[in-house]
C-alpha cells in the first residue's frame, strides 16, 4: 500500500506528489481525466501549435520561492501578456489604463480625467472599479460608470451569470482601473510560459519512481469515507494521508446540495493568416459587449510556432452554467450562499484526521497558478514538515 494518496494531477496535486516523493514517500496520484496537468493541460494541435486545452494560462508571480521551485522542472520562455478589449469598435488596452483613456475619449476630456485620477490616486496603482464609483468627484464617477458599463458589467454577467454586486469582492477587484501606462496585463516580477508547455512541466514533476499515476479514475473508484472518520482505499483501511484536490461537494456525494460553479465552452478554430504574422492585435482580445463569447486567444502569439506555416489557432470562450456530468467545473461561484454551503462540506472534511484539501476546487477559492503552487508547498511544510528545498 502507498504512504499517501493524492486525488488530482493538476498543479496542486503534482507539487504535493513531488515533494512527498522527494522526502522518501510512496505516492499514488489518482486523476479522473486521461491527461495530467488539470486545467493547465496543453498539447500541440494538428498544425504543431501549442494550445491550452482549457483556456489560456499565463504564469506570473512575485513569489521567488514558487518561481525557483518550478524552475527545477522547466526552462522558461519569457512572455509578457497583453490584452485588448473591443469597446465601441476600438481595440483598446486592458486593464483600463491612462492609455485606454486617451484611446477612447477626446484629448481635452482625457487630459482632464487623467489629471484628476493622478491627483487622487498614486501612479502605477490599480483601483477597483467599485471603489472608483465611490469618489466624490462627478467626473471620476462618470468615468467609473463608463468603465463599469463598457468593460465590467456585461463581461462579468457573461462570465459569472450574475451581476457584479452579487459576487464576492475578491472577484470584482480583479477588474481594476490602472493609474499608469504599463500596457502589460500583469506587473509581476516573474512572467513566462514553460518552454515545453505546462503538461511537460507537470510530467517532469511526476517522474519519480516513488510516484504512481492512475488515470481515468475517480476518487469514488478507490476511496470510501466512513462516518466514524476512517477512510478505506481499495476496500481496505488506509492509514496514510489522503490529499483531495477535486470538488468537495462531490467527495461527500452532494449531501448538502451542489456547490455552484461556472463552466466554459471552448471553441478552437484554425484560420489562415494570409501572409500576416498574427490574426489579432494582442494574444487575447476581450469582448465585453454584443457577443456571447468573452474573449478570443491566439496561441501563436503566446507560443511562437514557425513550423505551422500560414495558419493560426484561435480559441473562443463561451461561459455557461456548470451542469454535472455534461461539462467541466472551472470556477467556483463566490456568493454568500455558496460560501455558507461550502462551510458545511468543510466541517464534514474536518472529521477525517487523515484528509487534507488543496487546490481551487477543494478550497473553493480562485487561485492563480502561483497561488496553487504556494498553497501546496505550504501544506507540505505545515502537515508533513517538508520544505521546498532541494531533496
Amino acid at each position: 500500500m502507498f504512504d499517501h494518496i493524492i486525488i488530482g494531477a493538476g498543479f496542486s496535486g503534482a507539487v504535493l506528489a513531488e515533494r512527498l516523493a522527494a522526502a522518501g514517500n510512496s505516492v499514488l496520484v489518482v486523476e479522473r481525466r486521461r491527461t495530467i496537468g488539470g486545467n493547465c493541460h496543453d498539447e500541440r494541435d494538428a498544425h504543431g501549435i501549442l494550445v491550452h486545452t482549457y483556456g489560456p494560462h499565463l504564469f506570473h508571480t512575485d513569489d521567488e520561492g514558487v518561481w525557483s521551485y518550478l524552475s527545477r522542472f522547466t526552462r522558461w520562455q519569457p512572455y509578457q501578456h497583453h490584452v485588448r478589449a473591443v469597446i465601441d469598435g476600438c481595440a483598446v488596452p486592458l486593464p483600463f489604463s491612462l492609455d485606454t483613456l486617451h484611446d477612447l475619449f477626446p484629448a481635452t476630456l482625457a487630459d482632464r480625467l487623467e489629471q484628476k485620477l493622478l491627483a487622487r490616486f498614486d501612479y502605477n496603482t490599480k483601483v477597483p472599479i467599485l471603489e472608483l464609483e465611490k469618489t466624490p468627484d462627478p467626473d471620476l464617477r462618470r468615468l467609473a460608470d463608463y468603465v463599469y458599463e463598457k468593460i465590467f458589467l456585461h463581461y462579468t454577467m457573461k462570465q459569472w451569470g450574475k451581476k457584479p454586486e452579487e459576487i464576492d469582492g475578491a472577484v470584482t477587484a480583479r477588474v481594476p482601473v490602472y493609474i499608469g501606462r504599463d500596457q502589460r496585463y500583469f506587473q509581476d516580477r516573474f512572467q513566462a510560459v514553460p518552454e515545453d508547455g505546462y503538461t511537460r512541466l507537470v510530467d517532469r514533476m511526476l517522474e519519480s519512481s516513488r510516484i504512481h499515476l492512475l488515470l481515468a479514475t475517480a476518487a469514488d473508484d478507490i476511496l470510501t469515507l466512513h462516518d466514524d472518520g476512517t477512510i478505506d482505499a481499495f476496500g481496505a483501511p488506509f492509514a496514510g494521508r489522503v490529499i483531495y484536490t477535486g470538488m468537495l461537494d462531490e467527495l461527500f456525494h452532494f449531501a448538502h446540495g451542489e456547490l455552484p460553479y461556472r463552466s466554459v465552452r471552448m471553441d478552437f478554430e484554425t484560420v489562415p493568416l494570409g501572409g500576416a504574422d498574427r490574426c489579432q492585435p494582442a494574444p487575447t482580445v476581450n469582448y465585453p459587449c454584443n457577443y456571447d463569447f468573452t474573449r478570443i486567444t491566439e496561441f501563436r502569439q503566446i507560443h511562437p510556432c514557425p513550423q505551422a506555416g500560414d495558419v493560426t489557432t484561435l480559441l473562443r470562450e463561451y461561459p455557461q452554467p456548470y451542469r454535472r456530468g455534461e461539462n467541466t467545473a472551472y470556477y467556483p461561484v463566490f456568493t454568500d450562499e455558496a460560501r455558507s454551503a461550502y462551510e458545511h462540506y468543510l466541517a464534514d472534511a474536518k472529521k477525517y484526521k487523515t484528509l487534507s484539501l488543496a487546490g481551487r476546487l477543494a478550497d473553493y477559492r480562485y487561485y492563480d497558478m502561483d497561488d496553487a503552487v504556494r498553497h501546496a508547498l505550504d501544506l507540505c511544510r505545515d502537515t508533513f514538515g517538508i520544505t521546498d528545498a532541494e531533496a
